[in-house]
């Protein structure tokens, strides 16, 4: 049996070393979505959301937070991004969310595109609130990756 890869011999949490690992192009895509009542949705589609510019908002908290994935997720390593995209798509019940993260390096950046969707969901949450509180945030999950080691791979 392989142990763990963030732990170490004495079973302690520890960054895994990808020092030896060559740099290669590397592209995430994560997704989710948030539910939200009819009214909240024409609101923030109509530009008429109490807080302002919903969409535009939420773009860049998800961009920031791909940046800042090492800072909120332990053991993730600091990664100089190439790209961060977040996309929206009107769903009949709420909106969709897109997040895409790419770099040049040893390491994946599955967590920064995760980082990115789900920060991007929250931040439509707290700019709709006022309109429904009983929003549900979910779906939230890995799309789509490519280069590294493993390969590529697409959610089914």
């Amino acid at each position: 049996m392989t142990r763990p890869t963030h732990l170490d011999e004495s079973g302690a949490a520890s960054m895994v070393d990808v020092g030896a690992k060559p740099a290669t192009q590397r592209r995430a895509i994560a997704g989710g979505r948030i539910i939200m009542s009819p009214s909240a949705l024409e609101a923030i589609r109509s530009g008429n959301a109490p807080k302002g510019d919903v969409l535009s908002t939420a773009r860049i908290a998800g961009i920031m937070a791909a940046k800042r994935t090492a800072d909120l997720i332990p053991l993730c390593h600091t990664l100089a991004l190439s790209k961060v995209g977040v996309d929206f798509a009107w769903e009949d019940s709420g909106i969709s969310v897109t997040a895409t993260a790419q770099t040049t390096g040893p390491t994946g950046v599955e967590m920064e595109a995760l980082t990115a969707a789900s920060v991007a969901l929250l931040t439509l949450y707290d700019m709709a609130k006022a309109l429904d509180r009983a929003m549900i945030v979910g779906d939230i999950r890995l799309l789509e990756k490519s280069g590294g080691r493993s390969g590529d791979w697409r959610a089914e």
